[in-house]
């Protein structure tokens, strides 16, 4: 068979069912195979990038999934290095394949001939340009084996158009993925870990993303149980503990956060972080995060212990290993009888989680965004999968919305690039064809890759994406302010074929609509309830995206601030339960 043929057929015995790509001259001849051989669903792109993010959804969405996205090498491959940084930023295993100009010409500067494993290299686990036909399976073998060992990350293969058509021996019947690599702590290392923990007074769990990659929610949430130690998810790890727990402290932060969650932390005397890196908009400054607090830090990547700062105890160690031998140690405690009471510590984690509860709901006009948040929380259940990336919408969303299962919020938390959301969504859709997905943008994010929404008209690919919209870059607006200034961040205008729209430039609604969407806009808070039920409706009769536009007031200002103790908040607290009634409910399980 051809080199292309073997590639396919490696694909699905790795577990591929889905492609998201772009055909072009360079990488026909894979095209040709995926044809023939048959087995793998097509995604057709709109743009490129689009299609990496698709891969980069697919792969979040479910436990063992691995997302590819197809294109040539130039300028496809350059196109999908934005979602090779977004998923080598955030642990996330996504095949990005190539196709490439004739190995005879890789160095004459040939048509669309770029050396697109040379700039992929820094983001990836491998990037290599496969210039001999018999390497092309033990390079996909190998790709699988490294997506999948040690820290989860993208892989890159790049094909030229004469190796993807040559002819080579290989029997795939014969064909085995190479075994996994993961790093397990050792039951002395948990020892030490549980015996910082016992001695402490007042201890948190910081659970990180790679929790959720682990699949190990489950064994997280039972050694919290049995500790009675609450729970700190950042928000790579958002689900990992329900919302709604007892032992769920809240998130902390400067941005992505909650008051009490930020209040609880500086509370503690003890963190366990396990699959977390400590990002910077987690921790803010590390005086202020460190001090006073011993720190035990569990990773899968050894180069991740001490990169930030240098813990008491670190492990390396895949956070499944590591909490199944946390559970079994705190097992054989209770068993013993010497177990720590935490039930006082818990208690005054849960009664700051219900009494700092930022407000959500006010009647203004034009709509303030808080509002769209809670009636979000009350529209949708428990089950719903919320997509987000990057602005005032994000970081207000993962203050006030409610997550409750781990892979129910998906974010691009590192690289947090615009335009993500709509083609993330679509791969997440893809992926769990039969959940509630439901996308979070601001206008701009949304702007940027809109045409995607064509993709899931086309492939019916039903998903719910509520767009809240200032016209501002709202977020760098926000920064701005400390420059003393609002500069190049306004998106407003008079859309002279929509003045129904108020000045507020694109018409979303119609854009949504000539790319076979369906789309509702809604300008008073009293109408968003009714406006999600009806898309809820038109995206089961129809099976396409439908857009719900809110339209906001032009300025918020979200909570924020440069340290943990630091926190400016722009709105009063929730001073009565009208003020916050699905965080309430939430706070009290």
């Amino acid at each position: 068979m051809t080199a292309a043929q073997a590639a396919v057929e490696i694909l699905k015995r790795e577990g591929t069912t889905h492609v998201f790509g772009l055909p072009g001259a360079a990488i026909n001849p894979f095209y040709s195979a995926m044809r023939m051989n048959g087995g793998l669903t097509h995604v057709l792109a709109r743009h490129v990038e689009g299609a990496s993010h698709m891969a980069e959804g697919y792969t979040r969405a479910r436990a063992g999934n691995i997302g590819v996205c197809v294109g040539t090498s130039g300028p496809a491959g350059t196109d999908m290095i934005t979602g090779l940084y977004s998923a080598s930023a955030d642990s996330i295993p996504i095949l990005c394949i190539t196709g490439q100009a004739p190995v005879a010409k890789l160095h004459k500067e040939d048509f669309q001939a770029v050396d697109i494993a040379s700039i992929a290299a820094p983001l990836t686990k491998m990037a290599m340009t496969v210039l001999e036909p018999a390497q092309v399976p033990g390079a996909f073998q190998q790709a699988f084996h490294l997506m999948r060992s040690g820290r989860p990350g993208p892989v890159l293969i790049d094909l030229p158009i004469d190796v993807q058509m040559a002819e080579i021996e290989f029997d795939p019947e014969t064909y085995e993925p190479l075994p996994v690599y993961k790093p397990s702590a050792t039951r002395a290392q948990i020892d030490k870990a549980v015996e910082l923990l016992q001695a402490a007074e007042r201890p948190l769990i910081v659970a990180g993303g790679g929790v959720i990659n682990a699949d190990a929610s489950e064994l997280l949430v039972e050694f919290a149980q049995l500790t009675g130690v609450p729970v700190v998810p950042t928000l790579m790890g958002w689900g990992s503990i329900p919302d709604d727990h007892p032992l769920m402290a809240g998130m902390v932060g400067l941005q992505t956060s909650h008051r009490y969650g930020n209040a609880t932390l500086l509370e503690s005397d003890f963190v366990l972080g396990i699959g977390n890196r400590w990002a910077n908009r987690h921790t803010g400054g590390l005086d202020t995060y460190t001090q006073g607090r011993t720190f035990v830090h569990v990773d899968i990547e050894p180069t991740q212990i001490g990169r930030v700062f240098a813990p008491h105890l670190g492990i390396v160690s895949d956070a499944k290993p590591a909490l199944e031998l946390f559970v079994q140690a705190a097992r054989e405690l209770r068993a013993a009888g010497v177990l720590r009471d935490r039930g006082d510590w818990a208690d005054s984690c849960r009664q700051r989680k219900g009494t700092l509860l930022r407000r959500t709901h006010f009647d203004e006009m034009p709509v303030k965004p808080q509002r769209v948040y809670e009636e979000m929380n009350k529209a949708f259940g428990r089950d719903t999968r919320y997509v987000s990336t990057i602005g005032l919408s994000q970081i207000q969303a993962a203050q006030l919305l409610h997550v409750y299962r781990p892979r129910h919020w998906i974010n691009a938390g590192q690289a947090g690039p615009l335009g993500w959301t709509v083609p993330a969504a679509l791969g997440v859709a893809t992926a769990e064809p039969d959940a509630t997905v439901v996308a979070l943008s601001g206008d701009y994010d949304f702007q940027f890759m809109i045409e995607e929404l064509a993709v899931g008209a086309q492939f019916r690919i039903p998903y719910l994406h509520v767009v809240v919209n200032n016209a501002y870059l709202g977020l760098i607006r926000q920064a701005q302010r400390g420059f003393d200034m609002d500069y190049c961040v306004q998106l407003s205008f008079d859309n002279i074929n929509a003045p129904e729209v108020g000045g507020y430039g694109v018409d979303h609604v119609k854009v949504a609509e000539g790319l076979g969407c369906k789309a509702i806009r809604v300008f008073e808070p009293d109408r968003i309830a009714p406006a999600l039920e009806e898309a809820k409706k038109l995206m089961a009769e129809h099976r396409v995206p439908v857009v719900v536009e809110v339209i906001l007031e032009r300025v918020t200002n979200v909570s924020m601030g440069t340290e943990l103790d630091n926190i400016t908040e722009f709105e009063e607290l929730a001073t009565s339960p009208g003020h916050a009634p699905t965080a309430l409910r939430m706070a009290q399980g």
